[in-house]
């Protein structure tokens, strides 16, 4: 049974930095290309960031570039995202989501962890 976890959401001020983590199990994490993505209240899910199996490469929105940073550690079947100068408007749930590579649709998600950012 493959489970991704998101922790690391709270609340922070305009400026701080947070980051976030997921947690994947049941699955061989290496051959998963992951993603980071946000939805905000009313909006749609939108796409932030994604890293190949390798972590190698790495590809963000416009939005966030700059500011936030993906990773991925194979060891621990762990991806990450460091999320610095930190905007009212990065308000959200956060998930994390796993394909087998960028020709698939993300096939695993994770439940969420909120990130609220105060101006």
């Amino acid at each position: 049974q493959v489970q991704l976890v998101e922790s690391g959401g709270g609340l922070v001020q305009a400026g701080d930095s947070l980051r976030l983590s997921c947690a994947a199990s049941g699955l061989t994490f290496r051959s998963y290309a992951m993603g980071w993505f946000r939805q905000a209240p009313g909006k749609e899910r939108e796409f932030v960031a994604r890293i190949s199996g390798s972590g190698g490469s790495t590809y963000y929105t416009d939005s966030v570039k700059g500011r936030f940073t993906i990773s991925r550690d194979n060891d621990k079947n762990t991806v990450y995202l460091q999320m610095n100068s930190l905007k009212p408007e990065d308000t959200a749930v956060y998930y994390c989501g796993a394909r087998l590579g960028i020709t698939h649709d993300y096939k695993y998600w994770g439940r969420g962890t909120q990130v609220t950012v105060s101006s």
